[in-house]
């Protein structure tokens, strides 16, 4: 499988979790041990990589792997939430190691 060569984090500034979405990125990027990558609203990129919904938009913020082969992987598109219905960051991390590590 191939390596991974960034952490590309997608977000907007005003986003209300923007500053969670760049804590756990940082945190992934330094778990995976790849360079993190931050994109403020590149709706470009985001749409050609990103989760898209049923009529074809992507949002933000998401973050994505880009792998030394060429490929990028969505690893984070939405925050899981824990039952107090607040986002779960380990729960995030897990996902995205998970995804990223290809199981």
């Amino acid at each position: 499988m191939a390596s991974i060569k960034k952490v590309v984090l997608v977000t907007a500034e005003h986003h209300p979790y923007h500053k969670l979405w760049v804590k756990l990125a940082e945190r992934i990027s330094k778990d995976l041990n790849a360079p993190l990558d931050v994109k403020i609203e590149d709706y470009v990129y985001i749409n050609e990589y990103g989760d898209k919904d049923e009529y074809g938009m992507a949002w933000l913020p998401q973050i994505l792997a880009e792998y030394d082969d060429g490929t990028v992987r969505v690893l984070l598109s939405q925050l899981p939430l824990n039952q107090a219905l607040q986002p779960d960051e380990e729960k995030a991390i897990e996902i995205m190691k998970s995804k990223a590590l290809g199981s």
